[in-house]
């Protein structure tokens, strides 16, 4: 039971869920009842190893929850996409099911004097440092690398998705617009 709810609330959070509007609707409940941190965090690494070693043979296989692919724009748009959106705006597949809406993440530089936070932004990432706005300051961003780390116990594996993520989202910083 716990491991095919924590499987759907990871597949709906990756993109991968074929009914959008259900993983919305189970997102909405859990975020609600304010479980999907702890859901996720607390009680899904420990399953989610064992869930990869000992699933079903039978019916429909499961998404994988970890991409063999390090590259920033892979990884974004598998664990990213769902809430950012492709484009980094904030306007995911789920964003509609969340408290607050997640920022615009084309903006942090412009947010930032011009300059890109890296440093803040893998800080985030890692779950090292909180932002001051409602939606992570609640924590329902999900802190993506003790994730990582209990989805893919390589360290050296984990600091590369998080830097190659920090990376991609330097990428997508909004030009400045001319005086």
């Amino acid at each position: 039971m716990v491991r095919g709810l924590l499987v759907q609330i990871l597949v709906g959070l990756s993109c991968r869920e074929t009914d959008s509007e259900v993983a919305v609707k189970k997102l909405k409940a859990l975020a609600l009842a304010g479980l999907l941190p702890v859901v996720v965090v607390g009680l899904g690494l420990p399953v989610l190893a064992d869930v990869q070693t000992t699933g079903q043979t039978t019916g429909r296989k499961n998404p994988d929850l970890v991409i063999k692919s390090v590259a920033g724009q892979d990884l974004f748009e598998f664990y990213c996409a769902s809430c950012h959106g492709r484009d980094g705006k904030g306007n995911g597949r789920v964003a509609p099911a969340l408290r607050v809406p997640p920022p615009d993440l084309t903006t942090l530089a412009q947010k930032n004097r011009g300059t890109f936070p890296a440093a803040r932004v893998e800080g985030v990432l890692k779950g090292e440092e909180r932002l001051s706005t409602p939606a992570h300051g609640a924590s329902d961003m999900p802190v993506w690398g003790p994730i990582f780390k209990g989805l893919d116990s390589r360290d050296e594996v984990n600091q590369q998705r998080i830097e190659n993520l920090v990376k991609y989202i330097e990428s997508i910083q909004a030009k400045a617009k001319a005086d």
